[in-house]
């Protein structure tokens, strides 16, 4: 069997992924290459050229592993083959080498904390307390009164434990009760997950984003959860509405072992040249869980939080977020802020942004310190899908509804070309519908100088060529209701990046220090500067990039 070497540059530039722009595909709802309505490998080779014209850095691909399917493809039943539905693994071999070819890097969803019920592993744990993989799974016993062994509840519904009659065990689930937890204090457990990434390493891969990278070890003890009380407002990781959101979650994940693990893996990582990490942490304390997986170089290279993935899109709000990262962190820290992904409402109904105030997001976000992860058809400003509950697929909405109608809504398919039968992107019925609100913003529509998807485009191009944008320290200026500013540094070169994040005009004065001297070549609303002027009179959604 042919295997592909790793990106060729991997080992001269081991640190490519320090400051490199990632887009997230989720390969279900991005291009459907053989007319079964679900999206493919093949369909995702044939939209390269889209991909790589764009101007990100490297792809991220969710999961496309062998799956029952229930939580689309985070329930794996094989870690080490293709699901039919998105083809073969000589498919994503060909991803793989068609990707290198265009100057792309590739990144594939890991899901470590868990399983598919029918993986062969949880299928042998649960016949009997003595086989070779009963201590693979977190299983416990039940209360005298039978009920689960405490109060950890699960992020879709529910208890965190499901009984299995034939172990007369409960079994921990983070997740749906068909995502059995795996059991991170057995060490040969661990052996079989670095096994199944070494397959992956050994054709070619470039990075592994690490799906719940906090959730892999679990308190031994079982502790309860303390009470946290309904949240007032939604941040990002789960409805205020769910009861998930009303603990504080010390004792299911988050453990210091945790860490311990992430080192363990780094070390088995570093066999490879430039591999990079990118692990997704939904914590109480979400900025001291990014510090603490990435400080010292020897655990994650960065990490993201939903922080930013909530409904709050103040400004102050904003700044508070970045300042608290930026005076917190410490040698080794280096974050990632998506502003959209697949487990979130769109960014445009979320954030209720029309088109002014979605390009400036998009010039903040590939403005700020990090490696910014882009969702697929936030560079359209695609609003969130509406669906009713007969079209719903996603388990958790159809739980949690009405209250929280799910991520479907954020998952539907690519719109390529406006009058195109499902917008091109299927010649069948697709799985998920594409949104009516969407076709006025397909691909072949924003050929316009002015359109958000050029604005990503120009944004994208202009950033290879800043240094302090890509690779620069970041030093928060003074917090405003409306604008969030900052300076970027790298090399004796500097950047001052203002952004006014209102519907109204705004005034900022620069502090002490820092003074205008001309504009940098970065796609911004149209302002007259005077080299050392103090004051920015900021149209609404006026941006500014400038070297002081």
């Amino acid at each position: 069997m042919t295997q592909f070497l790793q990106h060729s540059n991997n080992a001269n530039d081991p640190d490519w992924w320090r400051g490199a722009v990632i887009y997230q595909i989720y390969p279900r709802s991005y291009q459907d290459s053989n007319g079964d309505g679900i999206g493919d490998l093949q369909g995702i080779v044939a939209r390269l050229p889209y991909i790589a014209d764009l101007g990100v850095d490297a792809i991220w691909l969710s999961p496309f592993f062998k799956s029952p399917m229930k939580d689309f493809g985070y329930d794996v039943s094989d870690y080490c083959d293709v699901d039919p539905m998105f083809g073969t693994v000589n498919d994503f071999k060909i991803l793989l080498e068609k990707a290198h070819d265009s100057g792309l890097r590739v990144v594939i969803d890991q899901v470590l904390s868990h399983t598919s019920d029918v993986h062969p592993w949880f299928a042998e744990s649960r016949q009997n307390k003595t086989n070779p993989k009963a201590d693979w799974y977190v299983w416990a016993d039940a209360k005298d009164d039978g009920t689960p062994p405490n109060n950890w509840l699960s992020i879709f519904g529910g208890s965190a434990w499901q009984w299995d009659t034939g172990r007369e065990q409960y079994y921990l689930h983070n997740f749906l009760t068909s995502q059995p937890d795996l059991n991170f204090h057995n060490a040969d457990m661990q052996a079989a997950l670095f096994d199944a990434m070494k397959f992956w390493l050994d054709l070619g891969v470039d990075g592994f984003r690490l799906d719940t990278a906090n959730f892999y070890v679990h308190d031994k003890q079982l502790r309860n959860n303390p009470p946290k009380g309904r949240p007032v407002t939604d941040d990002g990781s789960a409805p205020s509405s769910n009861p998930y959101a009303w603990q504080y979650h010390v004792h299911d994940k988050s453990q210091p072992e945790n860490v311990v693990f992430v080192q363990k893996l780094r070390t088995f990582l570093n066999q490879y040249p430039g591999i990079m990490t990118v692990g997704e942490l939904g914590a109480d304390d979400s900025v001291g869980a990014m510090i603490e997986y990435t400080e010292g170089g020897d655990k994650l290279n960065m990490t993201y939080t939903f922080k930013l993935l909530g409904t709050d899109n103040s400004a102050t709000f904003i700044h508070d977020a970045i300042h608290e990262f930026e005076s917190r962190a410490k040698d080794g820290c280096w974050p990632s802020w998506p502003l959209s992904n697949h487990d979130v409402a769109r960014l445009a109904s979320r954030w209720c942004a029309g088109d002014e105030a979605l390009k400036t997001y998009a010039a903040m976000q590939l403005s700020m310190r990090g490696s910014p992860c882009v969702y697929q058809g936030d560079e359209l400003g695609l609003p969130e899908a509406e669906l009713t509950f007969e079209e719903l697929q996603d388990p958790y909405g159809i739980t949690m509804w009405p209250a929280f109608k799910g991520r479907d809504g954020c998952r539907t398919p690519m719109p390529w070309e406006m009058s195109a039968l499902n917008a091109a992107f299927s010649t069948a019925k697709p799985w998920l519908p594409v949104a009516s609100t969407h076709g006025e913003l397909a691909v072949d529509q924003q050929s316009g100088a002015d359109s958000l998807l050029n604005h990503y485009r120009t944004c994208l191009q202009q950033r290879k060529l800043l240094l302090p944008l890509i690779k620069g320290s970041m030093d928060v200026l003074d917090a405003h209701k409306q604008v969030f500013a900052f300076v970027r540094s790298f090399e004796g070169a500097s950047l001052l990046c203002v952004f006014n994040l209102s519907d109204t005009p705004a005034t900022y004065h620069l502090p002490n220090g820092v003074a205008v001297k001309e504009l940098a070549d970065f796609p911004q609303s149209n302002l007259t500067l005077v080299a050392g002027q103090k004051d920015l009179d900021l149209a609404p959604w006026q941006s500014v990039v400038a070297w002081v």
